[in-house]
Parts: C-alpha cells; structure tokens; sequence
C-alpha cells in the first residue's frame, strides 16, 4: 500500500514518523508533502528512503491513501487541488469537518473516508488515536486500526461520538498536563525543586493510567486503595472535591466539545 501524507506539522510529521516505525506501511512507500523544506528535510534526515516533495499533486497521484494533516481551513483548498479519485481512501485529520462536509468536498462519489483524532502524544506512540468511517469495508476498518495501534492505543467510534471523545483525548491530554502543572506549583511552594516535581507528578500520573489500562479495574476502585481512614489521602481527595475538582473537569470536556 501506499500513503501520502499533506501536511508535515506535528500532527503531519508525527504520522509519518510513526508510519515509518511501524511494520505495515514500508517507509519507500511513504510520500510526506509540505510546503516547507525544512521540515521535509528533519524527517528525511531520520528515515532516508521516505519520499519527500512540496508538490501535493505528485505526493497523492499513486497513493492508494490519502492522510490529510492539514488546518481544518485548508481541507478544501488541498481536496480541489489534489482531487482524489474514487478508489482512493481519503484519510482527515481535521477536527470538526464531518462526513457530510468531507463527500461534498471531493470531486466524485463512492470514496472510503476516514476520521482520525490522535493526540499529541502520538509523537511518543503513545496517541489515543480515534477513528470513524464511513464506506469503508471491515477489513479496511481493521488495517486503520492495526496502523494506528502502532502509534499506542487506536479507537473505531462512530461519527456521533467524535466530538465528545475528542474533547476527552486529544483536549483532555491537555488538562492532564495542567493538573500535572498545578501538582509541581503545590510542590515547589512546598520547598521541592520545580525539575524533581515535575517528574514526581508525571511519574506519578503515568501510574495511575497504567493501574487502570493493565489491571481493566475502576478509578474509585483504586483511590479507595490509597485512602486509609483518617489518613492524609482521603484529606486530599475531599479537598479537591470542596473546590470543585470533578464539576471543573466535567464542565472543561463539556465546554470542548465542538
């Protein structure tokens, strides 16, 4: 199979380098497209034999799919520029344009469309990666998933679920990152040097995600671990709830969901 990539951003760039990580996708069988050479050229510098090329018409004219890892504002410019034709896979890793307005964007009918919603740890092969399809075959649905468990952990959700997961993955790895930034404050006012509480809190975090995704247990299940009677956890744990802990997180992935 062959993927070209538009878009060499973060998200853009991150893909690629995943793909070329992974075993599925042969990284000659790569074609990454983008305006800016300097970015082309880090990427090449890492993985010699991926195609490079700032010409977005040459990138997709033999690609059997299409990833497009570009601002939501420029799907349409990108579509009618390269116009996909009907067999190839269009691949859309903008948030908020649904299928509805991606088919209507494309040139002709019948081709298999996909969603896709990494986060930014994607560039770790740590993404939640989210994915939705429309006229796509269970096997074609399968290979998506099985590229992008490459990349951590990949997510076949219907469409009608997109904006809410969205908020919980790709805008929730930011507000993991802020109480992250929130604990190393309490920290450092506590006398701990700002570097060591950084790594205490994320440390910390990233134990408490592997509890929950390597044991399939339950949040409450494992707090109700850690909160000995009368004990300082369970202090704490009502403390975040007087000031409003859980309202704050339920209402910021109510409030970012487009």
């Amino acid at each position: 199979m062959k993927v070209a990539i538009i878009g060499a951003g973060n998200m853009g760039g991150a893909i690629a380098r995943g793909l070329c990580n992974g075993s599925i996708i042969a990284p000659e069988d790569i074609v990454l497209s983008n305006r800016s050479v300097a970015k082309l050229d880090a990427i090449k510098a890492q993985y010699a034999t991926i195609v490079t090329t700032c010409d977005n018409r040459q990138a997709t004219c033999h690609a059997d799919m299409i990833i497009l890892a570009v601002k939501p504002w420029l799907i349409k410019t990108v579509i009618d520029e390269i116009k996909p034709t009907p067999e190839q896979v269009v691949v859309s890793v903008a948030a908020g344009i649904d299928f509805d307005s991606l088919e209507a964007m494309l040139p002709q009918c019948g081709n298999t469309i996909f969603r896709l919603i990494p986060n930014t740890a994607i560039s770790l092969q740590e993404s939640l990666t989210l994915i939705s399809s429309r006229n796509a075959t269970p096997e074609q649905e399968q290979l998506m998933l099985d590229i992008f468990n490459e990349m951590g952990v990949a997510m076949l959700i219907p469409e009608s679920q997109m904006s809410a997961a969205t908020s919980m993955t790709s805008s929730g790895i930011a507000y993991a990152l802020k109480y992250i930034q929130a604990a190393m404050q309490a920290g450092v006012e506590l006398g701990i040097y700002p570097h060591d509480a950084m790594k205490m809190v994320a440390q910390s975090m990233k134990g408490a995600a592997e509890l929950i995704l390597q044991n399939d247990t339950h949040p409450a299940v494992e707090i109700d671990k850690v909160c000995t009677p009368g004990g300082y956890t369970i202090k704490g744990i009502n403390s975040l709830e007087a000031n409003g802990f859980t309202a704050a997180v339920i209402e910021a992935i109510k409030s970012s969901c487009s």
